[in-house]
């Protein structure tokens, strides 16, 4: 008798079952059609009359236990999310560096050499051209930057985004890989409503200032990232909470600068600046007094930008 094919077998359990569900099952010993299938043993029991009519079913859930939820929110059979910030989005293995076993004990001499040749292997494999080591690199040095800024999670995400567009675009062709990492960047925390500012972005970049601005405003052409001015407001609470200034102040800075906003004066004139001569006003009307040269350290501003903004303003506010 020739034996039948996994195809056909699958396709008669799977009629069986279509049977089952359209034909009410029912005790064989009572007819009650009170079943019940027990998750801890795998049977299907009798609710009336207690029969085990099937044993061994399988068992769909999964093999540890949780008592509450963040015990089952903790546990999965899934690996890590997939994630822009790496160049292979986190779909390949890593080999530690602790050179430990299983147990935590550490490895034989011979093993730490395997070891080593393992790991030098497997980072040449993960790369297998240009273009991805070119990615590689630039999205290691936004994670540096990103790092050092203190911007949050979903901000590397959208300049890697950026990043992976203006490759893809060949945006970068003629433009250091630096400058391109840190516009991204630039573009990302405005995207995303973080205030930081061109001059703290250059801080922690390995490029000048001038070589970031062009090449962030030919990205932001090119893929249209529609980009909105910046409020300077948004930069307050920052500010002031570097100078040690109150609640008070914070608030008052804020009505300047809507007042200045009123009057139009915002047009064209740097947020942080406008910013820091709101604070410095801030400041003297709340008897709280700070000097230009530290809410101009603080804001990375000069004192002259702080002297025209501050003038700008009080005549807005119909100060004398």
């Amino acid at each position: 008798m020739e034996r039948p094919t996994r195809q056909r077998e699958r396709n008669t359990e799977t009629e069986e079952l279509a049977q089952e569900t359209e034909d009410e099952r029912a005790c064989p010993e009572c007819e009650s059609a009170s079943l019940t299938n027990s998750a801890d043993q795998g049977e299907l029991v009798c609710d009336d009359c207690g029969l085990i009519l099937e044993t061994d079913n399988i068992d769909r859930g999964p093999e540890w236990r949780a008592f509450n939820h963040s015990e089952r929110q903790s546990k999965s059979r899934v690996g890590a999310p997939t994630t822009q910030t790496m160049h292979d989005k986190g779909l390949t293995t890593q080999i530690g560096w602790q050179d430990k076993d299983a147990y935590g004990r550490s490895l034989s001499a011979e093993k730490r050499s395997q070891m080593n040749r393992l790991r030098k292997w497997q980072e040449r494999v993960r790369t297998k051209d240009a273009g991805e080591r070119n990615l590689q690199f630039a999205l290691s040095e936004t994670d540096r930057m990103a790092s050092a800024l203190g911007v949050p999670r979903s901000v590397r995400e959208v300049s890697s985004v950026i990043y992976r567009r203006a490759l893809s675009e060949d945006l970068i062709r003629g433009r250091s890989i630096e400058a391109v990492a840190a516009s991204a960047l630039y573009a990302a925390c405005r995207k995303e409503g973080i205030p930081r500012s061109l001059e703290e972005v250059t801080h922690v970049a390995r490029v000048e200032q001038k070589e970031i601005g062009r090449t962030y405003r030919y990205i932001a052409r090119e893929l249209e990232l529609g980009m909105r001015p910046v409020d300077p407001q948004k930069y307050v609470p920052r500010f002031c909470s570097s100078l040690d200034l109150s609640e008070e102040v914070q608030s008052k800075a804020n009505e300047v600068i809507e007042a200045s906003a009123a009057e139009g004066l915002l047009s064209g004139k740097s947020p942080t600046g406008y910013a820091a001569a709101a604070i410095y006003a801030a400041s003297l009307l709340c008897n709280e007094k700070k000097t230009q040269r530290e809410v101009a350290d603080v804001a990375q501003v000069t004192e002259v930008t702080i002297r025209n903004r501050y003038q700008e303003q009080i005549e807005a506010m119909g100060i004398q």
